[in-house]
């Protein structure tokens, strides 16, 4: 495994890969999205996102750490992926998930990043790290709730059936 310098620069590198994956699917979902309400949240927060990956890329950078043509490969693969995962999914609520998932990926690696910094007292790994950080948050709660109004809004209706087969199930 890398240390030091190497493995500050694999971190960055993967994290400029995983948080361009997520980017490109609210990218893509702003304009696949047939619930208005999910359309509007990746419109609300791409022009984060992108202040993100613009702050990722331009620490990579500075860091000497730019992707190599093989990383950049796997990305691309990655991003086929996902766009292959996308289209099967077909649903407003499976790719809202999806991105919830990976804006999770991505708070987890901003949190990283701000208490690695402080600890290291590497102010730019600071700064990045508790920017991501709050916008990944606000996102995810966001998200979490309109997926929540979604789950209920395609459960409806299924109370009714639901309350009868649990009456049906004998007593243990």
């Amino acid at each position: 495994m890398d240390r030091g310098t190497d493995f500050l620069k694999s971190q960055v590198n993967n994290a400029v890969m995983q948080h361009g994956a997520f980017l490109g699917a609210l990218e893509d979902h702003e304009g696949q999205a047939e619930d208005p309400r999910f359309r509007d949240l990746c419109t609300t927060h791409i022009p984060h996102m992108r202040e993100h990956q613009r702050m990722l890329e331009e620490y990579q950078q500075a860091l000497g750490a730019e992707a190599g043509v093989g990383k950049k490969a796997l990305g691309a693969a990655l991003g086929a992926a996902r766009g292959l995962a996308d289209a099967a999914r077909e649903s407003d609520f499976l790719r809202l998930v999806g991105d919830i998932v990976m804006a999770r990926q991505s708070e987890d690696t901003f949190k990283t990043f701000r208490e690695a910094g402080r600890t290291l007292s590497i102010e730019r790994l600071v700064s990045i790290g508790e920017i991501g950080e709050r916008h990944h948050d606000e996102y995810v709660k966001e998200a979490n709730r309109l997926c929540q109004q979604m789950f209920v809004e395609h459960v409806r209706g299924a109370e009714a059936v639901q309350s009868q087969a649990v009456d049906a199930i004998p007593p243990v």
